[in-house]
């Protein structure tokens, strides 16, 4: 699958909120979510532990930039990830802990972030589908982001496992 994502950060998360709701963004909910990040070749994987649902394991590629970007992603269940990588444990590269505040606005998830030791992001996943082309989804993403302007700082090019690991010296 493939979605379009953009992240920033976020300096004024009521506003961000009001925006969201402005715009018929849906809440719907705030997650508790640990991701335990694996090193693994020519891709990024981590494992979700999400307070409430079913672990996932999301196998990910995308280019750093500050900008929308095209992410190329699986989600593989527990089963799933034990069956392409092994019984083997993997070493652990960096673990993130974050509460977000998740909004839907049609095809886009819009994340409110509060990052462990990291502080506060926002993020737009517009996923690509039939109807919903890789153009729309930049065209999309790009409208909200000047939507949400006043309540966000800089666009941040990196994940947040590599922010983290960059904060801890191991990049």
């Amino acid at each position: 699958m493939k979605n379009v994502e953009f992240k920033a950060e976020l300096r004024d998360r009521d506003l961000a909120r009001t925006v969201a709701e402005y715009l018929g963004a849906r809440h719907v909910g705030t997650l508790e979510q640990t991701d335990t990040y694996y090193r693994v070749a020519s891709a990024r994987l981590k494992r979700r532990e999400t307070v409430g649902e079913e672990t996932e394991w999301v196998l990910y590629r995308r280019p750093d930039q500050s900008g929308p970007k095209v992410s190329d992603f699986r989600v593989l269940s527990d089963e799933e990830a034990l069956e392409r990588f092994g019984t083997a444990p993997m070493p652990v590269w960096v673990t993130v802990k974050k509460k977000r505040d998740l909004y839907l606005l049609d095809n886009v998830r819009i994340h409110l972030d509060a990052v462990e030791g990291l502080g506060n992001f926002l993020e737009f996943e517009a996923l690509v589908r039939p109807g919903q082309s890789e153009q729309t989804c930049r065209e999309r993403v790009m409208r909200l982001r000047e939507h949400f302007a006043p309540a966000l700082g800089e666009p941040i090019a990196a994940s947040y496992s590599d922010l983290m690991a960059n904060q801890a010296g191991d990049a």
